[in-house]
């Protein structure tokens, strides 16, 4: 490959060329290539594997505990160079291992997507948006998810807080998917004291479950964050850590809006005169100290010792709510770094190497076969995962078997104006928005979202100065299609996409095979019987089909529309309560058909 203009050479082996992939159950395609917090409790060292065969009458099975923050920015967090005070997370990563190269989705339901079933949201049809209360839509039943995988091995699987992958039928629900038990809610965000979510004016309603059912008698109007803390305490305390393994989810809500936080969280931060950045600021303390809590009661309950605690965000923070992702591009909800790379990092007694960094590329999909291994599942080759075990990676610093990412392709986001397929070399249309990473490059096409810089400085009430103020980037309304180093130029500043043209269409080409895997998108259309005030003024599902399951259209959906019309393989929509089929051939620019089935 050529030398790159910036300080670090790539290494002598072509990234764009990986070695075998390492089996996960997995087929390898020709050309294939962090707030979300996880707390991993585990029992054993995921060291040497060879020493575990004599060992398999003495261990016992990991407890496995994942924390899941919401929309921290890379910045906000102590090691990050923050101004908020995370004096937990910051002793935990220190005596840990710290992930600097770790990448989620921009948005929550994606990631949870990708988190719960190891697969990139192309090959769940979960490629656009995310899933709205509104929507009859979820996470698809076809899929096996992480508890379901580890409570085949054995383990008791609990989750708290927020739910966020779809909930119009029964099935859908938390305790459907792998979970013996679930308090928390089902919507993407809310009031954190009142639980009620009005998604639109006239359609609001009360969003908290135990179960499946409303939680109306366990609400006493506790903050989210300590609420769904408590909960977790008192899983750990009430399970026996010596009869089964656990597993607890906990999905924070915080820190996503609304910004709404305790007063007394507020008095740490009186120097800080931006309101919303003052407010995020102390709601990200508080989760800092709910997570110290729940530290203590692992230590007190006897998980400690065994446990492995891995902490990551969902996605990057949002400016406008107060977030932080500086020196990143970006923010939440793009495919620049800001949106998609995540603070995260893992601590335990039983990592081989602690006080370190791993600086190999770690993907949101990766947990799902290094926890069913780490937890002696088993991995079956129909699960077609795209996460790899890179428990190795971590706990060693071993090389990662990842080699590269595709942070996703959304056939039906807007479409960048002036892009085509003479400017993707004919192998690519670049008018769609896609996003991906193979070694040192990445690779955007279409419109990648909000584009600028923003600088600690933005948040002060005073005036820019000129310096800071250039930091802005106007669209660039001609541009379709940016490459960037991104281990030499992290925060995306300088465009090599004219430099290195057949990089350029060797990742446009490895798009283009993924996107040959890709099934068709699942976005429906709002369903007005989702209205809460038909619920007894609660978000839950709402769907009966007195015919059996909804299930989701197929290729063959399209097939039985007309016989005598054919039709190239495209990407479709399903709208479940019309039925109809809107095929949106948007790939090969061409008109979209709507048929009633």
């Amino acid at each position: 490959p050529d030398k790159l203009p910036y300080h670090e050479p790539l290494p002598p082996t072509d990234p764009l060329v990986p070695p075998e992939k390492k089996s996960c159950g997995v087929p390898h395609m020709l050309l294939q290539w962090v707030p979300v917090t996880l707390l991993l409790v585990s029992t054993q060292t995921w060291g040497v594997h060879a020493s575990w065969e004599n060992e398999a009458d003495t261990r016992e099975k990991p407890h496995i505990v994942f924390i899941l923050v919401d929309d921290q920015g890379f910045r906000d967090v102590g090691y990050h160079g923050s101004e908020i005070k995370t004096p937990t997370l910051d002793r935990l990563a220190g005596q840990g291992v710290k992930l600097e190269n770790y990448y989620v989705q921009p948005l929550c339901s994606p990631t949870r997507s990708q988190l719960l079933t190891g697969r990139y949201q192309i090959h769940t049809g979960l490629q656009h948006s995310v899933i709205r209360a509104t929507q009859p839509n979820c996470l698809p039943l076809e899929n096996v998810t992480l508890p379901q995988k580890l409570r085949d091995a054995g383990y008791s699987t609990h989750m708290v807080g927020k739910w966020h992958l779809g909930f119009y039928k029964r099935g859908c629900l938390p305790t459907q998917r792998g979970f013996d038990s679930f308090f928390g809610s089902l919507l993407g965000s809310g009031d954190y004291y009142s639980h009620y979510k009005c998604e639109v004016p006239g359609m609001c309603g009360y969003d908290l479950y135990e179960g499946e059912e409303a939680a109306w008698e366990q609400d006493r109007g506790l903050y989210s964050t300590v609420m769904f803390t408590r909960k977790a305490v008192s899983i750990l305390a009430h399970h026996n850590p010596r009869a089964h393994p656990l597993f607890l989810y906990l999905a924070y809500q915080a820190v996503h809006s609304p910004l709404q936080v305790p007063a007394r969280y507020l008095e740490r931060y009186k120097g800080i005169s931006n309101l919303s950045r003052r407010k995020y600021a102390a709601m990200v303390s508080c989760l800092d100290e709910a997570i110290h809590n729940l530290t203590l009661a692992l230590k007190r309950y006897g998980y400690y010792d065994n446990t492995v605690i891995v902490y990551s965000s969902d996605n990057g923070g949002q400016p406008l709510a107060g977030g932080s992702n500086w020196p990143l591009r970006g923010s939440k909800a793009t495919y620049w770094e800001g949106g998609i790379r995540a603070v995260g990092f893992v601590h335990s007694p039983l990592l081989m190497k602690k006080g370190t960094k791993c600086r190999s590329l770690i993907h949101i999909t990766d947990w799902f076969p290094t926890l069913v291994t780490l937890g002696e599942g088993t991995l079956d080759e129909d699960l077609n995962l795209d996460g790899y075990d890179v428990w190795e990676a971590i706990s060693e610093g071993r090389p990662s078997p990842r080699l590269d990412i595709l942070h996703n392709i959304d056939p039906i986001y807007i479409k960048a104006k002036n892009g085509s397929w003479k400017a993707g070399f004919g192998l690519w249309n670049t008018a769609v928005q896609a996003a991906i990473r193979v070694g040192h490059w990445k690779l955007l096409t279409g419109v990648p979202g909000y584009s600028d810089w923003v600088p600690p400085q933005t948040f002060s009430k005073q005036r820019l100065t000129n310096r800071w103020h250039n930091e802005r980037v106007r669209w660039d309304g001609g541009k379709s299609l940016w490459l960037f180093n991104i281990t030499a130029d992290p925060y995306e500043r300088v465009d090599l996409s004219q430099h290195y043209p057949h990089i350029v269409k060797t990742m446009l080409l490895r798009l283009a095979q993924y996107n040959r895997t890709a099934v068709p998108v699942r976005y429906p259309a709002k369903d007005l019987r989702s209205n809460p005030q038909y619920n007894g003024g609660v978000w839950g599902p709402w769907y009966k089909d007195e015919r059996g399951e909804l299930s989701p259209c197929t290729n063959q959906n399209v097939v039985k529309l007309s016989q005598a019309w054919t039709f190239p393989l495209g990407h479709f929509l399903w709208d479940p309560p019309s039925g109809t089929v809107i095929l949106g051939l948007s790939l090969w620019d061409v008109p979209s058909w709507t048929f009633p089935l």
